[in-house]
């Protein structure tokens, strides 16, 4: 059970909702603080003022609103914003959205009934996921379309999935004698108004950004291993001199992986304490920089994924309301604190971070390829016929192909702002937009490396080294080798990089 505002949310505590099935609650702290914030609303907007209650939104705001139209305006809110398009957000990012939104309406900055938090909590532990589209939001007022189809939901209208099937969101209440919220002073602009879907979006993407490091390292040390390269390039004296957290924790990571590699050459046994007769080295005394620079290209990707972690998990404990509904000092503060820009910058950065992981895999499958790089392996590491038979030429192509993509997938949205809502948004962060690209860099990734794991391991039997590899390395060779069984002849290899990509998705790894 994650206890909702108790304490602050990690990314762990996301992972346990999201992929351990664990249920929400919300604390009684929280829900005395919500109670609060409402009554508090009620009372001192009377008589008064106040953006988004009695008022219209946006550059209608000069539009006083009568008493008796105003939680029509709330319902008018969030049926108007109900416009996005594209792609349905997959399931597991929408219940990361949901689980952001939930956590800063438990704050009780926002002027709320507690209907809708319990309501939204109910969602979350039976896995009824609104249906939210890709496009629509400009990250500058908060995520305006993705949100109002959230709330949409919460007042018993549109449609929504829940185990596997998709159906109008009345008849899933209706299953679970669900009821949905009342309009009482202010929900639609509560539920709508922050950053909650390009946050819970970018959590989804910190959680697979990390995994896909730690599989990139491991697929670092199994080629290190298939072409025995020396020991030194990952030593902690080489990498200690360079004072950067991240370099020095893949180079750690990688040591602890081949600790008991019996492939990883120690240079003084066989540079500096024997005698070298040949006046031309069989093999190079420096591997090329796809091997040998590994702490240094990846230890930039770590240390971008830490400060990404920070910054989401700061944002999802934050509140991103306006106004900002505070009984404790008995006043409403009018700002701005939906705006993305910390989002949209961060997803920019991962993006690149991952696009360059995905060019350094790219270059260690090019290398396991060329049999004039690597001067141990076939062509393609075909095991068949030269000539007759191609090995893994054909997959190549995709990987190539998918790595030109990040790289143009890896401009920035963050700079990219269109003033819109009649000028009255005139500076936008794009922040949804820039982490559903991030998002499409990260899942091209998979695929990118799910292709050189397909040549690893076939590079591996092609050496027949699988004994002298080091204990994980080993046992990931045999797991990924029982989903791909080694081909010779040239076989269909679209269904084999599926599943080697789910493998890759579904088995989350902390090594880094």
């Amino acid at each position: 059970m994650i206890e909702i505002g108790q304490k602050l949310l990690t990314l762990e505590d996301f992972c346990g909702v999201l992929y351990k099935n664990l249920k929400t609650d919300i604390s009684q702290q929280a829900l005395d603080r919500i109670r609060k914030s409402f009554e508090f609303l009620v009372e001192f907007s009377k008589g008064k003022v106040i953006y988004g209650v009695n008022t219209g939104f946006g550059p209608m705001s000069h539009y006083k609103i009568e008493n008796k139209d105003i939680k029509n305006l709330q319902y008018n809110l969030i049926r108007s914003h109900c416009s996005g398009s594209g792609n349905l957000l997959p399931e597991i990012y929408v219940a990361a959205v949901m689980l952001t939104r939930l956590n800063t309406l438990a704050k009780g900055y926002s002027g709320i009934h507690e209907d809708a938090i319990l309501l939204l909590s109910e969602m979350i532990n039976k896995k009824i996921y609104p249906d939210i589209y890709e496009h629509g939001g400009v990250g500058a007022s908060g995520d305006l379309v993705q949100l109002a189809h959230l709330a949409l939901a919460l007042i018993g209208e549109g449609d929504a999935s829940n185990l596997g099937e998709t159906q109008p969101i009345a008849d899933i209440f209706s299953n679970y004698n669900l009821k949905p919220i009342e309009i009482n002073i202010r929900e639609g602009l509560a539920l709508m108004n922050g950053t909650s879907a390009m946050t819970g979006i970018g959590i989804v993407n910190t959680i697979q950004a990390k995994n896909l490091l730690n599989w990139a390292v491991i697929a670092s040390a199994m080629l290190n291993e298939i072409v025995e390269t020396y020991d030194d390039h990952i030593s902690r004296e080489l990498n200690g001199v360079k004072l950067h957290e991240g370099q020095n924790k893949i180079a750690k990571a990688m040591r602890r992986l081949l600790k008991t590699s019996k492939l990883i050459r120690k240079r003084h046994e066989h540079l500096f304490n024997k005698k070298v007769k040949e006046s031309v080295l069989n093999g190079k005394v420096q591997e090329y920089y796809s091997l040998r620079c590994i702490p240094q290209i990846l230890g930039p990707v770590s240390d971008a994924i830490d400060n990404t972690e920070k910054v989401l998990i700061n944002e999802v404990n934050s509140v991103s309301d306006n106004p900002v509904v505070d009984f404790e000092n008995e006043n409403i503060f009018h700002g701005g604190n939906f705006h993305g820009d910390y989002i949209s910058f961060e997803m920019d950065k991962l993006k690149i971070a991952i696009t360059k992981l995905s060019i350094l895999s790219e270059r260690q499958l090019n290398f396991l390829l060329h049999d004039k790089l690597n001067n141990i392996l076939p062509p393609f590491i075909n095991f068949g016929t030269l000539g007759l038979n191609l090995g893994m030429q054909g997959v190549q192509y995709t990987s190539t192909s998918t790595v030109a993509e990040n790289q143009t997938l890896s401009f920035p949205m963050y700079v990219h702002s269109i003033p819109n809502n009649n000028d009255n948004q005139d500076v936008v962060s794009m922040g949804t937009n820039s982490s559903l690209l991030a998002k499409k860099v990260i899942d091209n990734t998979y695929e990118v490396l799910a292709v050189e794991f397909m040549a690893i391991i076939q590079a591996i039997d092609y050496l027949k080294c699988e004994s002298k590899m080091a204990e994980t390395t080993n046992r990931v060779y045999h797991e990924l080798r029982n989903l791909v069984p080694l081909f010779v002849d040239d076989t269909v290899k679209y269904n084999d990089l599926r599943n080697l990509k789910d493998y890759l998705v579904q088995n989350r790894l902390n090594l880094v």
